[in-house]
């Protein structure tokens, strides 16, 4: 598949997801409730359809979560002149920002009802620069470990074109929510 090809079947898969979500594109937080009834599944599977929140960070950086499996998670952002260094290409905090939201997607996944988790590392290595025309990049992540306390990721930022852009690891604490 060309560069182009892809690009446009990601853009294309974005907006049959943002089309399909009945109460559009909504930012917010959900409530200790939500967690204590729902598994981080059914959170993320809510999430990523619009029947929750997504967090105020991802409407704001412009990024998305396409898919979401057991251990695996999908974020899909797209990196425009607001999220811009002052060389003209895309911010540091960007990469680890979309890098950090797939990778603690992926570990919500696996965590029961009544379970958060908060990011205790985040090690984001960049190795190719972004700039505005890319279009869309995709971070892939997938979980390494979940214990009762401690949860780790992994995950790599990729262009329509193939090309690794940055790739992360995480450490998470795992937290429960129903008495935080």
């Amino acid at each position: 598949m060309s560069t182009e090809s892809t690009l446009q079947s990601w853009i294309e898969e974005e907006q049959r997801l943002l089309q399909a979500m009945q109460h559009g594109r909504r930012a917010g937080t959900i409530t200790r409730e939500t967690v204590g009834k729902m598994t981080g599944m059914e959170i993320m599977q809510a999430v990523r359809c619009g029947d929750l929140p997504n967090g105020p960070m991802a409407k704001t950086l412009n990024y998305l979560i396409i898919e979401v499996e057991p251990g695996r998670a999908v974020v899909q952002g797209n990196p425009t002149e607001h999220v811009l260094n002052v060389q003209g290409s895309v911010h540091g905090g960007w990469f680890s920002t979309i890098m950090d939201a797939a990778l603690g997607n992926a570990i919500h996944t696996m965590l029961p009802a009544g379970k958060g988790y908060g990011t205790l590392d985040l090690s984001v290595k960049m190795t190719r620069a972004i700039f505005p025309d890319v279009g869309r990049v995709r971070a892939i992540a997938n979980v390494i470990q979940v214990g009762r306390s401690v949860a780790t990721a992994e995950g790599r930022l990729i262009g329509p074109d193939g090309k690794l852009h940055a790739f992360a690891t995480t450490t998470a604490m795992i937290v429960d929510m129903r008495g935080a």
